[in-house]
């Protein structure tokens, strides 16, 4: 395997995805970067010395996937780092939304992450190395009103990691499931962001939209911050599995812990009390 790196990016046209193509391209590695709008992507990055390699893809189609990976190894050679970072925000209470706005939910942040992981990986069986990077969130960890679908999404990436690395770590295969705060980006723009359709008014999601989108612009996070952690990751030789990004996401983490912990001594007794009488 040469010393430069060969990244496979979802979502690179925007957001911690840019961040992290233009801070991987900086470091003289070569990337794959996949978007829905490469002409954005390109118009972003315009010096790359050929070792960009941008792919229009639908990551929710599996044989569009299985493409644009065997078109990035005939290109570069192979895949080192692969970023899951593509996805997708509901807002919506659990009541209000439909079963197509949770599967699509489910089809960005789940299916097609799993598409990627389940084409790239005889590659980096074979090459006997890898690193998956899987972009979980602080609310994959936690939840608030009105991002159930978007919470379970996210928990589904940690509980799919989790297994992940277990299975691969005998080919040498490394897996890191990102958990980022709130991070300056377009993610909590009003004009980004997707409502469910179906409002309730005992709800009141518009008022948990304007809390939401209230925080645009006042996120902690520096995303070019992150894309240098990232960058840092691919380099180690035992990156972490489980890895909050910023002060919120590290903190909230850990008091969801600790409560989780108090609880399930509180109700140790009624938790022991379904085992089989000891013979």
């Amino acid at each position: 395997m040469s010393a430069k790196k060969v990244w496979f990016i979802t979502g690179a046209s925007k957001g911690m995805g840019l961040a992290i193509t233009k801070a991987v391209l900086s470091n003289g590695d070569k990337v794959i970067a996949t978007s829905r709008n490469t002409d954005t992507l390109l118009e972003k990055i315009e010096e790359h010395q050929g070792n960009l390699l941008p792919i229009k893809l639908d990551i929710t189609n599996e044989t569009a996937v299985e493409n644009a990976i065997s078109n990035g190894i005939d290109k570069f050679g192979q895949i080192d780092v692969v970023v899951n970072n593509a996805g997708y925000n509901l807002l919506g209470n659990i009541e209000e939304i439909s079963d197509a706005e949770f599967k699509k939910t489910m089809d960005v942040n789940v299916f097609a992450m799993t598409h990627i992981i389940r084409n790239v990986l005889p590659h980096l069986r074979k090459q006997k190395s890898g690193h998956i990077i899987n972009t979980s969130s602080m609310m994959g960890y936690m939840s608030y009103p009105g991002n159930g679908s978007y919470s379970a999404s996210k928990y589904a990436v940690i509980g799919l990691s989790e297994a992940l690395a277990q299975e691969v770590a005998p080919f040498g295969i490394r897996v890191t499931i990102l958990a980022p705060g709130t991070f300056r980006t377009n993610f909590m723009n009003e004009e980004t962001l997707n409502v469910a359709q179906h409002k309730i008014d005992a709800y009141n999601l518009d008022t948990q939209v304007e809390q939401f989108t209230g925080f645009a612009g006042k996120q902690l996070g520096d995303p070019k911050k992150l894309a240098a952690v990232v960058l840092k990751l691919a380099g180690m030789p035992n990156p972490p599995l489980h890895l909050p990004l910023g002060s919120d996401s590290y903190n909230a983490i850990l008091e969801v812990r600790k409560n989780e912990k108090e609880e399930m001594e509180q109700w140790k007794s009624l938790s022991l009390a379904t085992d089989f009488e000891q013979q």
